[in-house]
């Protein structure tokens, strides 16, 4: 601020100067310089603590649901065509080609699925969305959503 207001005064009293930029005009100030450092920062803790580290036998507990003839042949987010009679499924996290199983808790069913897409989106509660042919072996597709619990199975 001091050398903004000694900058003001120079170019009051000095004609000569008025026009002529200075060079502390053309270097950011000393905040602008710590408010990008501290940005970087941040934006490197933030990627780090995004990185997920998975083990087999870790298991989550929530809702999942299914998806099928709509999404048939579209591709997948790992870049493969969904194909809704094998048995896979869309999770927000875990790597894809980890082997789960999902463990329907209404009625004990459960089947081991591949994970190929990311999903489910939007609703906090769902945290995986499984094929067709899943939902068929864990019998929800009349009830839509079931509690389940996910296991990882085998990394990939």
């Amino acid at each position: 601020m001091v050398a903004v207001a000694l900058r003001a005064t120079v170019l009051k009293t000095c004609p000569s100067t008025r026009d002529a930029p200075s060079s502390a005009m053309l270097r950011p100030s000393f905040s602008v310089a710590l408010t990008v450092l501290a940005c970087v920062i941040l934006t490197l803790f933030t990627g780090c603590a995004g990185t997920r580290h998975y083990e087999t036998g870790y298991t989550q507990h929530g809702l999942a649901s299914w998806y099928g003839s709509g999404f048939n042949g579209q591709l997948t987010a790992d870049g493969e065509r969904f194909d809704m009679n094998q048995l896979t499924a869309a999770h927000r996290h875990f790597p894809f080609g980890t082997i789960v199983r999902v463990t329907n808790k209404q009625n004990g069913a459960s089947v081991e699925v591949r994970i190929n897409d990311r999903g489910p989106f939007g609703d906090g509660d769902r945290i995986i969305d499984v094929s067709s042919a899943a939902a068929d072996i864990l019998q929800m597709k009349k009830a839509g959503l079931v509690p389940v619990e996910v296991e990882i199975i085998r990394l990939p």
